[in-house]
């Protein structure tokens, strides 16, 4: 993370959300709050405050509360347009460490 997206944002919570949203398309508190090795409640906090605010939009599947940007927020293309570009100027490591991490389970019986 940079301070200047935390500057921008607000806080380092705000940029991680985002930043995972973008890169992901959809995600829950606690597998975002995960990936960054944070506490669930500054995660949950920041994804409500988006919601209100209209930039994000949510979903049951399940018992699970999903969240995506809204993309009927004209301005949330242009924002998610400044995200892909910052997630293109991430070191790879960084990358690897929270943006490419596994989606789907192996197939039973598949060699690793």
């Amino acid at each position: 993370m940079t301070p200047i997206l935390e500057g921008i944002f607000g806080s380092r919570s705000a940029v991680q959300v985002l930043l995972f949203l973008e890169a992901y398309g959809s995600g829950h508190a606690l597998r975002i709050a995960n990936t960054y090795e944070v506490s669930v409640s500054p995660i949950q906090r920041q994804l409500r405050r988006l919601e209100m605010s209209g930039v994000l939009v949510s979903r049951l599947a399940g018992k699970t509360r999903l969240f995506e940007f809204n993309m009927r927020n004209p301005t949330v293309r242009n924002l998610r347009a400044f995200l892909a570009a910052e997630l293109e100027l991430t070191p790879e490591e960084t990358l690897k460490k929270y943006y490419r991490q596994r989606q789907r389970p192996r197939r039973t019986g598949k060699r690793l």
